[in-house]
């Protein structure tokens, strides 16, 4: 009887020795539930246990404590050759002296598939990445893109229940690699099996997921969709590690109800809608993308604070103002640039109204 997941971490901590002889927890007491047939992707900075809970699912690590399940068997000790998963790594280590063919049937000839199965499944395979007819071509032949999806086909061709994806768009050009995350999300959804990807790239982790776990120093912070990881971080390390975010400091002057009032340092009082509970002259942050303010805007009900225009980037679509506030607190605001005739809000120096509604903000305590 399966668990009904693809993958479960419970409880699992990694730790090694460090060269100075102390203990490094690179994966600290971790535990996620990967549904069947999900893109999840493990996202956060180098170093924050993303990797090595990768490879720990791989078999390439075996966990110090705790255990890796895979569709409900514990393969927590299990070699990595034993396990229902195949990984695609950001070096995609084509054999150069073998044909697309031969390094797509390659793992299947190991197993001792018969040749004519072998050769219909590579077909098959490249079918799946969108390359027929490649089968005689070698690695140097390719194109970065193609070489992606060759590896891509070396994976799947072995019918894991589980793929694992290590960074596996981090070597082509930045085009590319968005062309490549669409066609990722849509071959995971027309092969149905679970993907688990690693990256550091919180716009690639958006574009893509069903489900982000955000990590830290070896810790899974939050898990959740996209737009709740985005639109409701739980503390500020989410909130600025996705997307760009101000940060307004400031001490909570009362509550009634979900409304709350916040006294900004040097820069004036807001009220921000919030389901939590606060007590009066607890030190807050109050979190809110720069999308979500107007500059100059006649708001009903909002928050309208006082600045001066210190800088302003036109950057096409957008343009961003940065603005500051009379105690020193800063904001971005981001205008879209929705007619032809593209004209600017303010200047620099001019003085302007940052204006946002209640509900936008998050108010984050840690």
């Amino acid at each position: 009887m399966t668990s009904g997941f693809a993958v479960e971490m419970q409880d699992v901590l990694k730790q090694f020795i460090t060269p100075e002889g102390g203990i490094l927890s690179a994966v600290n007491h971790v535990t996620l539930q990967i549904k069947d047939g999900e893109f999840f992707s493990l996202l956060g900075p180098s170093g924050c246990g993303k990797t090595t809970s990768l490879r720990m699912i791989g078999g390439f690590e075996l966990p110090t404590d705790g255990k890796i399940l895979i569709h409900g068997k514990d393969m927590s000790q299990v070699p990595a050759f034993q396990r229902p998963v195949n990984t695609v790594f950001q070096q995609y280590a084509l054999f150069p002296h073998m044909t697309v063919e031969q390094n797509i049937s390659f793992g299947l000839e190991m197993k001792g598939v018969v040749r004519s199965e072998r050769s219909k499944r590579v077909s098959e395979a490249l079918e799946m990445v969108r390359l027929p007819g490649m089968e005689m071509r070698r690695a140097k032949q390719l194109s970065g893109g193609q070489q992606q999806r060759i590896a891509l086909a070396r994976a799947l061709v072995n019918k894991p229940e589980v793929l694992l994806l290590d960074e596996p768009l981090g070597a082509l050009d930045l085009k590319l690699r968005k062309e490549m995350q669409l066609e990722l999300k849509t071959l995971q959804r027309e092969v149905g099996i679970t993907f688990i990807y690693v990256t550091h790239d919180q716009e690639e982790a958006l574009t893509m997921s069903d489900r982000i776990a955000v990590m830290s120093k070896g810790v899974a912070l939050q898990v959740g969709k996209p737009e709740e990881i985005y639109e409701r971080p739980a503390n500020k390390f989410v909130a600025d590690f996705i997307g760009e975010t101000n940060f307004l400091d400031g001490v909570v002057k009362g509550q009634n109800g979900s409304l709350v009032e916040i006294e900004l340092t040097g820069t004036g009082t807001v009220r921000v809608e919030s389901s939590r509970k606060f007590t009066n002259g607890q030190q807050v942050s109050v979190a809110v993308r720069p999308e979500k303010l107007r500059l100059n805007a006649d708001i009903q009900e909002a928050n309208h604070l006082k600045g001066n225009v210190e800088n302003v980037i036109y950057i096409g679509t957008d343009t961003h103002y940065g603005v500051r506030f009379p105690g020193g607190q800063k904001a971005r605001v981001r205008e879209q640039n929705i007619t032809q005739a593209h004209k600017e809000i303010a200047i620099v120096g001019d003085e302007v109204t940052v204006s946002f509604t209640r509900t936008s903000p998050r108010i984050l305590t840690e």
